[in-house]
């Protein structure tokens, strides 16, 4: 906020020279005598008498008995905030004091969740149409939900997806009086001082934000993104509940079976938490413009940093051609498949030799100006370290040249020391499954949504955990190989990312990188032989002493030792079962007494046990049998 120039303090003086001050006596000369000077100056002559220890103890320790109060209130007081004290003295607020979140708030959105879907009939089945309007209704939060389930096919069937697809730009337009309180209040001063004009019609409506053409008053023609008010603290709201349900359901459902649902709602609020801070979006735009700077191209909007904050993003208006709208781009005179061909490889240099990128490629965010394949909306982005970006191109090159020990190297390096080693056979003959079904078709029939599925989730089965970085890479692949298919169906994706692969690398460096790997792998073999040595030099010692032991260990024989063990078990009970009843019949015909239903009591016992046990090892057998099917 600017201050105003020339304002009165709480202490200034009074405008006339000579009035009297508030509680004072006027003396000759204009003077003013104080009474509290008077007092004060009494209070002065009675410290100058000499005061006793006795005195000075009962002061220092009703100062201490005071500070103390004063602390514990202040304790007090923090608490009642909601405010905890961390170890080395920083202050935290919790999610839900950040947030503003309470138990009634949540309880009333949850009523609002379950009024919306009884009014979409949801028991009853739901259509494309009527699943992206309820989506719609719930509002941000499951707007970006529909939106990534619109990328994974194998998720939702197809008619969802391309329905779903709908929701990135049909949301519906904020009032422009919102947009000009929102600027106002962002920059605390007259929005007059830093746009000429405003364009009061929307160029274009999110379920986060919403965007306006303008130019500043310094003559800049310029877009800004406005967030919706409050959309931020909705999107908390549904995450909240969102963790109460998946910490509910894991009671229930192991994530190792399904899904890890806790981390699914932490990552997604993780996505939702940076999509939300529109400056970490301008820092994107500056550093991906820097990037571009090298390829003639390609480009992005500049944003202006001085004029960006949290909820606003200022950056150069772009007029161009969405690649969205082929038929126009081919009038206007460009070539698809060059545009299809540059944006893949400037992809994979994004992906494999930068490691920066843009994470969600959809053709909303591509559009062509000027001779230059321009993306816009770096809201969502991706990093890669160069340990993943080198397992990644393994993988590439693996996946085309149909090599199943070097996928399944690949996803070893991912999972470290994680990986079992005697999972290894069973990891080979899966991946050998995958190459066989993706790896026989042409590069150009090659469903890569597909391919990705399989292969995280064969990793997933085997307890290897692909980083979230690299599922982020292969969504934004999907998107795009969706894009290509769609509007610019003579590029092949894969093709072109193996081919800038190769070409990365010049001959020398090539050889360079070959006689690296051989020196790398040299030195781990020798390393290898020499404890190989070692060790046989302590087996061959203990074997003369008689001390060598064998531990042989059968793999995947867990599954038919446990088959063996319920046929034991069973066979035992039912021999048990055989001999109740055999003994309960000698028992009947000697007419032993007591005697109960015309049964002697002890046979009775026996008939009844025999027939509970009987029941039980029938039981067993079905469920067991219902539960094998099903796996």
């Amino acid at each position: 906020m600017t201050g105003r120039s020339g304002a009165t303090g709480s202490g200034s003086a009074p405008a006339s020279g000579n009035a009297p001050a508030s509680g004072g006596t006027t003396v000759p000369g204009g003077a003013t005598a104080s009474v509290s000077a008077a007092v004060s100056g009494s209070a002065a002559a009675a410290n100058d008498k000499p005061v006793s220890r006795w005195a000075k103890r009962r002061r220092n320790a009703s100062a201490r008995r005071e500070a103390a109060a004063k602390r514990e209130s202040t304790f007090r007081e923090s608490v009642r905030r909601g405010e905890t004290l961390e170890l080395f003295g920083s202050h935290r607020d919790s999610f839900e004091q950040r947030y503003h979140l309470t138990r009634r708030g949540k309880v009333k959105r949850l009523a609002q969740i379950s009024r919306i879907a009884r009014q979409f009939d949801i028991l009853n089945g739901l259509t494309p149409v009527k699943m992206r309007l309820m989506i719609e209704a719930l509002g941000p939060t499951f707007v970006k939900v529909g939106q990534i389930l619109s990328m994974r096919s194998e998720i939702l069937p197809q008619p969802f997806c391309d329905e779903l697809a709908k929701l990135r730009a049909d949301a519906d337009p904020m009032p422009y009086q919102t947009v000009l309180d929102t600027l106002s209040h962002e920059y605390g001063r007259p929005i007059s001082d830093i746009f000429a004009h405003i364009d009061a019609e929307p160029l274009g409506s999110a379920s986060l934000a919403q965007v306006h053409r303008a130019r500043l008053v310094t003559g800049e023609d310029v877009a800004v993104k406005v967030q919706r008010p409050g959309v931020r603290e909705v999107m908390a709201q549904d995450v909240s509940i969102m963790r109460t349900i998946a910490k509910a359901a894991a009671k229930f459902v192991p994530s190792a079976q399904v899904v890890d649902l806790s981390g699914v709602v932490e990552e997604l609020w993780d996505t939702f938490e940076s999509e939300t801070d529109f400056l970490v979006e301008a820092r994107n735009l500056a550093e991906f413009k820097r990037f571009c700077a090298d390829y003639k191209y390609m480009d992005c909007p500049k944003p202006y940093m001085e004029l960006c904050t949290e909820h606003v993003v200022v950056m150069d208006y772009i007029e161009g051609i969405s690649v969205s709208h082929p038929e126009r781009l081919v009038k206007a005179g460009y070539d698809l498949k060059e545009i299809g061909t540059k944006l893949v490889d400037n992809y994979a240099t994004q992906v494999l030799d930068d490691g920066f990128f843009h994470a969600d490629p959809h053709p909303g965010n591509i559009i062509i100006s000027g001779g230059q394949i321009v993306l816009i909306d770096l809201g969502m982005t991706g990093r890669l370290n160069a340990r993943t970006r080198a397992v990644l191109r393994d993988m590439i090159f693996a996946v085309a040249k149909q090599d199943s020990p070097a996928l399944a190297d690949g996803l070893l390096r991912f999972a470290g020391g994680e990986a079992a080693p005697e999972d290894y056979p069973s990891l080979l003959a899966d991946l050998d499954v995958i190459v066989k079904e993706f790896g026989e078709v042409d590069l150009a029939d090659l469903d890569i949504a597909a391919f990705l599925t399989a292969l995280t989730s064969m990793a997933q089965r085997h307890g290897i955990e692909v980083p979230s970085t690299v599922t982020t890479v292969g969504r934004a692949l999907v998107t795009l190989e969706g894009l290509l298919d769609e509007f610019i169906p003579d590029v092949n994706m894969i093709e072109i990312i193996s081919q800038h692969i190769a070409a990365s690398k010049t001959p020398s460096q090539a050889v360079k990188d070959e006689i690296g790997k051989l020196g790398i792998e040299g030195h781990k073999a020798l390393h290898g032989l020499l404890a190989a040595a070692s060790e046989a030099k302590v087996a061959s010692r203990m074997l003369t002493r008689g001390q060598l032991r064998v531990n042989v260990e059968m793999v995947g024989s867990e599954e038919p030792m446990r088959l063996l063990s319920d046929m034991v078990n069973r066979l035992t009970m039912a021999l048990i079962v055989v001999g109740l009843f055999v003994g309960s019949s000698i028992v009947y015909f000697a007419g032993m007494k007591p005697i109960i239903f015309g049964i002697p009591v002890v046979g009775f016992m026996g008939y009844v046990v025999a027939f509970i046990l009987s029941a039980w090892i029938v039981f067993d057998i079905y469920f067991k049998g219902r539960r094998s099917k099903r796996r």
